[in-house]
């Protein structure tokens, strides 16, 4: 049964109860995705580390909220909530948008003086590795191709035309975000990384994934490459939960 945190409203979604958690993983989905995305995660985690997926404004059960179109409002307000939580070990799973995100939530989380452990940045390039992305500016069908050329939805909803055009302020508020995100090339996070990418992401190279070493200070800095495209994950999970759990149950 999925709970929702009382006090922050719709945002965090425990999928799996964990009684006496070791650590904290938070889940920040793709463009267009949802915390459902990450219910195989906390299924497989569960119940030595608390597993909890944000849930965006724009989608699903919050889908008559505006969706938010700027990286940095949505980072500072996921930061916000959880600066709040319980404290135990934090670490942050970001895939593609998600990762960009991730990046940005440690950033304020540092500031405010909290130390998270680890951010795993997924099929997304380094915040200094930029390309000039448009997607968001395309018009409708120009988008839905795009999500379709990827497969980063599930292929139910693919092929739903209504369900995909009823997703598309919610696609096109993630993609301005992601494709307008920048950051200065010079920041840094005290947390370590560990970055996941497939060997044929059309959105990420090698040498891109691999420039994510500029912006961490701790040691322990690595790159796991696993088979696959973008949408690596749904082809590789037991590779990467592998990776998840060697550093969580450390």
């Amino acid at each position: 049964m999925t709970t929702v945190d009382t006090t922050d409203g719709l945002w965090l979604r425990r999928y799996r109860p964990a009684t006496a958690p070791s650590a904290r993983l938070v889940c920040l989905p793709h463009a267009g995705g949802s915390a459902a995305y990450f219910l195989p995660v906390a299924a497989a985690l569960s119940p030595g580390v608390e597993v909890v997926a944000v849930q965006y404004p724009g989608r699903q059960d919050r889908r008559t909220e505006t969706p938010i179109d700027d990286l940095a409002v949505l980072a500072d307000q996921i930061a916000e909530i959880l600066a709040r939580q319980s404290e135990l070990p934090l670490h942050i799973f970001g895939h593609s948008m998600g990762a960009s995100l991730g990046f940005e939530v440690i950033r304020r989380l540092e500031a405010k003086g909290l130390r998270p452990v680890r951010l795993f940045a997924s099929g997304r390039r380094a915040p200094s590795a930029l390309r000039n992305e448009t997607v968001h500016r395309l018009g409708d069908d120009a988008i839905l191709a795009e999500v379709r050329t990827l497969n980063g939805t599930n292929s139910m909803l693919l092929n739903d035309d209504e369900l995909m055009r009823a997703a598309l302020p919610a696609l096109r508020a993630d993609y301005r975000a992601a494709e307008l995100y920048r950051a200065p090339e010079d920041a840094t996070v005290q947390a370590a990384i560990t970055v996941l990418t497939g060997d044929k992401d059309p959105k990420t190279t090698i040498p891109e994934a691999e420039a994510w070493s500029r912006h961490t200070v701790a040691p322990g800095f690595e790159v796991k490459v696993f088979p696959g495209g973008h949408f690596f994950l749904s082809d590789q999970n037991a590779a990467v939960l592998k990776v998840l759990r060697g550093h969580l149950t450390a």
